[in-house]
């Protein structure tokens, strides 16, 4: 059994990720985008070679995984033998938001799936993690469990997209246990790094602390321990069924077309009758969707029900 204990228990600290915008008093023009499909063949370039000719401190992980830390180092030297990352990463599709005719293969590194539950998409999460520039400078980290938000609302913004769609990836803890002194233990939690494209990052608009650059792309490892479902508008329907048309985004449902998204909108078919009291929702949290009129259209989604 594989087990990490921390001095406090799972903080509900938010990860924000922000854009600064200080106001110039020159009017300095903003400098144009780049071409999104010509940045993300660079991108995928810059770290398929880091991939190459990197390796991860896998001979620690197998020696003693109990106090496993991630590290990357060179191929060269004494290190010439390694494995090189691009024999151990897998790697997914992901389409651009901003140009969905543009699509990534976002690299990650799978050192342990974890034993607990899959997190969906738009859920809650809590990590610890290390963000680093592709020269291996730390920029952000946390060695304190912190909670992720995995998609944006307009109080909590989410983690950048390639975060998110690699850590859903993993599984968090079989088993948390609360030790005497208050300290917590998690067994068998995920652990995994994952490789980002600057068009799954902050792309032009770096963050405002971490000494990042417009187009930099990312390495982000992390531990996995627990998932929460989100309802971010509680409306007793977990955010990730709010996600009618099976794509993986939130933002383009909304049945009632008044510009809030369905997993933001707590009456989401606009009749004037919350969402919340056109569902029922048994003792054990199964949810049924009455439909009065018969019509195949839910009465939470039917604005004449």
């Amino acid at each position: 059994m594989i087990k990490i204990k921390y001095a406090f228990a799972l903080l509900v600290l938010m990860l924000t990720i922000t854009v600064s915008c200080k106001k110039d008093d020159s009017v300095t023009p903003p400098i144009p985008p780049r071409d999104r499909g010509e940045e993300a063949i660079r991108a995928q370039a810059e770290i398929e070679e880091f991939l190459e000719t990197h390796f991860y401190n896998y001979e620690e992980f197998q020696a003693d995984p109990e106090n496993f830390h991630m590290k990357f180092d060179t191929i060269a030297g004494d290190n010439a033998l390694k494995t090189p990352l691009m024999e151990q990463v897998d790697f997914i599709e992901v389409d651009d938001v901003v140009d969905t005719d543009v699509s990534y293969k976002l690299y990650y590194l799978n050192v342990r799936e974890g034993e607990g539950e899959v997190p969906n998409f738009p859920d809650y999460t809590f990590n610890t993690y290390e963000g680093r520039l592709m020269n291996l400078d730390l920029f952000d980290s946390s060695v304190i469990p912190v909670r992720f938000n995995l998609v944006d609302t307009p109080t909590s913004p989410g983690i950048i997209r390639g975060l998110q769609q690699a850590i859903i990836k993993f599984r968090g803890a079989s088993n948390i246990i609360t030790n005497p002194d208050g300290t917590l233990t998690f067994e068998g939690y995920g652990i995994g790094a994952v490789f980002i494209p600057s068009g799954l990052a902050y792309y032009q608009y770096p963050t405002a602390t971490g000494g990042l650059n417009a187009y930099d792309q990312l390495i982000f490892s992390f531990e996995l321990f627990d998932s929460e479902v989100a309802d971010h508008d509680e409306d007793g329907i977990p955010s990730y069924m709010e996600d009618l048309n099976g794509n993986g985004y939130l933002i383009d449902d909304d049945t009632d077309g008044d510009d809030i998204p369905n997993y933001l909108d707590a009456d989401d078919d606009g009749d004037g009758r919350l969402t919340k009291f056109e569902i029922e929702v048994d003792g054990n949290g199964n949810i049924t969707f009455p439909d009065v009129d018969g019509d195949g259209t839910p009465d939470y989604l039917d604005s004449d029900s």
